[in-house]
């Protein structure tokens, strides 16, 4: 049998098994209140369903119970296994230990820049610091706030997130900069997109 495959979301279930047993959709529940989603795309709602049965599957999470309420469709209790918290444990110190190698949007649009038009390619950044520095002041606004009942512990994703928004911010406002000042120049004459030959 191969290693279970790691997923943020299959460890954020398995995180929240540890808490107490619960089904998915409360699950899915919890890391939103918790705003975890900004960590853990839980966007489709199916994805928890699938991620917690996978988990099942491969033997670090069990059913805890099987309930069906009136006019309400079954609904699975799920707790984690000790397997499940073995794995917990080494997939949090991998992830910690171990950078990955990720494929963000971001960085593949800037290595395409050339297909805009310099307007076109100012005019958009431009938009993206407004985003970046309304995020920070969400993010700055989320810390203050959780800071109030929380330990420092319970927001580290969140001080994370605020620097390397931050770091990004202050690269794209260089860069709006510099392709404003001409400091970056497309390789065509007149400055439209077009291919490198």
């Amino acid at each position: 049998m191969s290693a279970p495959r790691r997923s943020v979301l299959a460890l954020a279930v398995l995180s929240m098994l540890t808490e107490e047993p619960m089904h998915a959709y409360r699950m899915q529940q919890l890391i939103k209140e918790r705003r975890k989603d900004d960590v853990v795309n839980v966007s489709q709602r199916n994805s928890v369903y699938q991620t917690t049965q996978r988990l099942a599957r491969d033997g670090l999470v069990a059913v805890a119970a099987t309930e069906r309420a009136e006019n309400r469709p079954e609904r699975t209790t799920y707790r984690i296994t000790d397997a499940g918290l073995a794995t917990l444990a080494d997939w949090l110190r991998t992830m910690l230990a171990t950078p990955a190698a990720e494929y963000p949007e971001f960085p593949a649009a800037l290595s395409f820049l050339p297909n805009l038009s310099p307007t076109d390619a100012v005019e958009a950044l431009t938009l993206r610091v407004t985003r970046l520095e309304e995020r920070l002041a969400a993010l700055d606004r989320e810390i203050a706030e959780v800071a109030r009942f929380l330990p420092r512990l319970f927001v580290v994703e969140a001080e994370y997130q605020r620097q390397v928004i931050d770091a990004e911010l202050r690269y794209v406002r260089g860069l709006v900069a510099d392709l404003r000042a001409e400091r970056i120049t497309w390789p065509f004459a007149d400055g439209a997109p077009g291919r490198f030959g």
